[in-house]
């Protein structure tokens, strides 16, 4: 059973956020924080059985960011 699960989530372009799981096939997107957390806890009651559920998830904010030199 593992413990904890990181997602690295970036905001889209689009508007919103994504958010894909290290080491795990789970992708999911929102249009809002609170959503996203639903969004996550969501696809990762879904990827696992109740007995290898992680316990801690953990959310790691990706920004791009460019400034003129």
């Amino acid at each position: 059973m593992k413990n904890e699960i990181t997602f690295v989530v970036e905001e889209a372009v689009e508007g919103g956020f994504t958010a894909h799981a290290l080491g795990e096939g789970i992708v999911t997107e929102a249009d809002t924080l609170a959503e996203l957390h639903e969004m996550i806890r969501d696809a990762v009651d879904c990827h696992f059985e109740p007995s290898e559920k992680p316990k801690i998830i953990h959310l790691h904010f990706v920004r791009d960011e460019v400034i003129a030199a």
